[in-house]
C-alpha cells in the first residue's frame, strides 16, 4: 500500500492509499475523491496530471493523443492508468470542490506554549485526531482562534510524530492568535485546524538545495528538515536564516543538531539591524554565495514576507541565474 498526495489547483491537499494492482484514478473514487476522468482506458486525457515525485508504472494501454511521450518524460500521468510503486506526489489540474472533496478539519489540545522571544512563540497541538493527519513538509494549515470565529494560516514546524505538531508564530501585538497565546492560553485547550493547504512543500531532491528564510519563515524548513534527516540526502542543503534583529533568532540549536545529523547540511544566521551583535549581519541577499547557486543547478526554496520574496527574485535575476526550481510562499501578519 502507497500513501499518494492529491495537490488541488486551489490549494488542498488531500492523501489517499493506493495498492500496486490499482490506478491512482480508481484508489481516488474507491475513498470518495473524483479526479477528473471520462474514458478510464487512457485515450482521452481528461484525467491528465502531473507527478511531481515518487515511483510508478503508466503500462503501455494508452495512446499517444491521450499523453504524448515528451510529456510522459516531464512527469505527466494519466491517473486511469498509473499504479504507484512507491509514495507519490499528484498535482491536479482541478479544483478540490470539482473532485468533490474539501480541506480536513481536525480537533485537537495544546500540549505546549513556549515564549521563544519577544517576537516568536512556538506552539504545539496534540490530539488523538491528529495521528490520522498526513501533509507535504512544508504545507500549512489553518487553525482557529479561540473565542472567535476567524483562523489563522500557520505553517508546520515539525513532522507528525504520535498526533502531535508544533508551529512558530509570530508574535503580533494586538494579533488575534498572538493575543490569545501570551494571555489566555494553557494546556488543554481546545483548537481546531483545517487542511493541509499549499503548494510550497519539500519535493525529491535530486539537486542541491538553497533554503531562505525571513523570520517566522524559518517554520517550514524545520519540518522540511526533519524530513530529510530521516531519509537523508546525496545532495548539498544551505540554509540562511534572516531577521531584524538579535532577539528575533530562534531555534539556532535545533538548526544546529539538523547539522550534526544531516553531514552535507549547513546553514547561516543573519540580523538586518546594522547595532546587532551578531557575527552576521545584513540581508539573506548579501550572505548568498555563488557556490549557493550552483550556476543555477539549484532547487531555491523561500519563505519570508513580501518584499524578501521580491528582494531575492531581483538578486537572483542580476546574477543572471535561472535556478532549475524556484519555490516561494509569500506571509503577512494578521492584527485584530
Amino acid at each position: 500500500m502507497h500513501k499518494i498526495a492529491l495537490n488541488f489547483e486551489d490549494g488542498v491537499t488531500r492523501f489517499i492509499d493506493a495498492t500496486a494492482d490499482e490506478s491512482v484514478a480508481d484508489a481516488a473514487y474507491r475513498q470518495g475523491i473524483n479526479i477528473p476522468l471520462d474514458c478510464r482506458d487512457g485515450a482521452c486525457g481528461t484525467c491528465k496530471c502531473f507527478a511531481e515525485a515518487g515511483r510508478y508504472d503508466l503500462g503501455q494501454e494508452y495512446i499517444e493523443d491521450a499523453l504524448s511521450e515528451e510529456e510522459a518524460a516531464q512527469g505527466y500521468v494519466l491517473t486511469c492508468q498509473m499504479r504507484a510503486e512507491s509514495d507519490c506526489v499528484v498535482r491536479v489540474p482541478a479544483s478540490s470542490q470539482l473532485c468533490k472533496t474539501e480541506q480536513a478539519s481536525y480537533q485537537a489540545s495544546i500540549s505546549a506554549v513556549r515564549q521563544l522571544s519577544d517576537s516568536t512563540i512556538a506552539l504545539s497541538i496534540k490530539g488523538e485526531a491528529l495521528s490520522r493527519l498526513a501533509f507535504l513538509p512544508g504545507q500549512y494549515v489553518n487553525l482557529g482562534v479561540p473565542g472567535s470565529e476567524h483562523t489563522r494560516a500557520y505553517s508546520f514546524s515539525s513532522l507528525q510524530k504520535d498526533g502531535e505538531v508544533s508551529f512558530l508564530i509570530r508574535n503580533v501585538p494586538g494579533g488575534l492568535m498572538s493575543s490569545f497565546l501570551t494571555g489566555l492560553a494553557k494546556a488543554g485547550d481546545s483548537m481546531t485546524l483545517a487542511g493541509p493547504l499549499g503548494s510550497f512543500y519539500l519535493r525529491e531532491i535530486r539537486r542541491p538545495l538553497l533554503l531562505l528564510a525571513g523570520g517566522t519563515g524559518l517554520a517550514p524548513f524545520t519540518a522540511m528538515l526533519e524530513k530529510i534527516a530521516e531519509e537523508g540526502s546525496e545532495h548539498p542543503l544551505h540554509l540562511i536564516y534572516g531577521v531584524t534583529n538579535d532577539f528575533d533568532l530562534v531555534e539556532l540549536d535545533r538548526l544546529q543538531a539538523f547539522a550534526a545529523r544531516i553531514p552535507n547540511f549547513s546553514f547561516g544566521a543573519c540580523v538586518a539591524n546594522p547595532e546587532s551583535q551578531h557575527p552576521l549581519k545584513g540581508y539573506v541577499t548579501q550572505h548568498i554565495e555563488p557556490h549557493h547557486l550552483n550556476e543555477g543547478d539549484v532547487d531555491v526554496y523561500l519563505c519570508g514576507p513580501p518584499p524578501m520574496v521580491e528582494a531575492v527574485s531581483q538578486y537572483i535575476r542580476e546574477q543572471g541565474i535561472t535556478p532549475a526550481n524556484f519555490y516561494y510562499e509569500k506571509f503577512a501578519a494578521a492584527a485584530a
